[in-house]
Order: structure tokens, then C-alpha cells, then sequence
């Protein structure tokens, strides 16, 4: 029973899911209306052992079990106003010390039944700006927090954060949450 959080945290089963819940409270402590941020992960052990300093720095010299399996965030340079994310993420090439990578991301959504009522004209190629507008001013819109992970061999995890239910508690995980931003994050990885 002592491996059980007290802070309300969920319960993360694995590495990457305990990666995903820490930058979900990363960018939580930051607070809302904040730009997306992008994390490479790398493996703690091979950082500890091929930048010891670093790790140091970062407080992973610690050698524990839990240290052993996990994942180390590592925030990348402000990411460029006004290039379209999918647009952005396609310039990316990872370095092989990369184990995987990881976005926070706020979005404005709609629930299923407001999705029906979106506008043809709004929906056709081109449209995206006076559909964002559209989704601004609906009354049933949601203010979202993504964060979405994935690894090299595929291994997806996403945490989805409510604005009105902004609470460690209220947490939503699933490895297809969000499968859109999972997808440009994983070719990211291609060659």
C-alpha cells in the first residue's frame, strides 16, 4: 500500500503513462492559456549513464527501481507561431537517444451531439479558420488540455485535462484519445 498516491494522482501502470501524467501536471502547475509545449522522452537509465552530469542536474542520480523504468521529459526550444502543428511536427527528425516524444497541446472541443450541427460550408477543405471561429463562439464548447505521448515502437498514451474539471482527479487516460496528434508525433519517428 505505500506505492499509492496521496495527492490524488491516478495510478500510472507504466513508463510512459507516468511520463504523460507528470507533463499533464507540468503543464497544469503553469496554468491555462498557455502555448504547446514539445518533450523529447529519454530512458533515465542511458541518460544517467551517458550524461551523468545532466542527470544530476535533473535530480535522476538516484539509482532506484522505479528510476530504472522510466522516462525523463525533456522540454524542446518554444515551438513557432503560426505554423499549422501537422505542419511543424513533419520537420521534426529524432536523434536514436530518443526514446519518444510528447505534446501539450489546448484545444476548444465540442461534444458529439454539437458535432452534428457544424455547418457544410464550414466543413470543406479550406474552411478551418471560420470553423475554429464556429467552435469559439458555440455555447457547448470545452476547454481541453491534451498531452500525447508516443514511443518508437508505437506504444501511444494520451491524458486529456478539462478546463471546468481542472482537478489531478478528473483526468482522463487512454492510449486513443487522441489519435490525430498521436499519429504526427509518431511520424516524427519515420525515416
Amino acid at each position: 500500500m505505500d506505492n499509492l498516491p496521496t495527492d490524488g494522482t491516478p495510478l500510472a501502470s507504466t513508463p510512459l503513462t507516468r511520463a504523460v501524467l507528470e507533463l499533464d501536471e507540468y503543464a497544469a502547475g503553469l496554468g491555462w492559456d498557455q502555448p504547446s509545449r514539445l518533450f523529447a522522452l529519454v530512458d533515465t537509465a542511458r541518460l544517467r549513464a551517458e550524461e551523468p552530469e545532466l542527470a544530476g542536474q535533473l535530480g535522476l542520480d538516484e539509482d532506484s527501481e522505479q528510476t530504472a523504468a522510466a522516462l525523463t521529459p525533456v522540454e524542446q526550444d518554444e515551438l513557432p507561431t503560426g505554423a499549422p502543428l501537422d505542419e511543424f511536427l513533419a520537420t521534426i527528425a529524432w536523434p536514436e537517444a530518443v526514446a519518444g516524444c510528447a505534446m501539450t497541446v489546448e484545444r476548444l472541443m465540442l461534444p458529439q451531439s454539437a458535432e452534428a450541427a457544424v455547418p457544410d460550408e464550414l466543413q470543406e477543405e479550406g474552411s478551418e479558420e471560420k470553423l475554429s471561429e464556429w467552435v469559439a463562439e458555440h455555447p457547448e464548447r470545452q476547454e481541453v488540455r491534451l498531452t500525447v505521448a508516443v514511443l518508437r515502437d508505437g506504444t501511444r498514451e494520451s491524458a486529456l485535462r478539462l478546463r471546468a474539471k481542472d482537478s489531478t482527479t478528473e483526468v482522463l487516460t487512454g492510449a486513443g484519445l487522441v489519435p490525430g496528434l498521436a499519429d504526427a508525433l509518431a511520424a516524427t519517428f519515420e525515416e
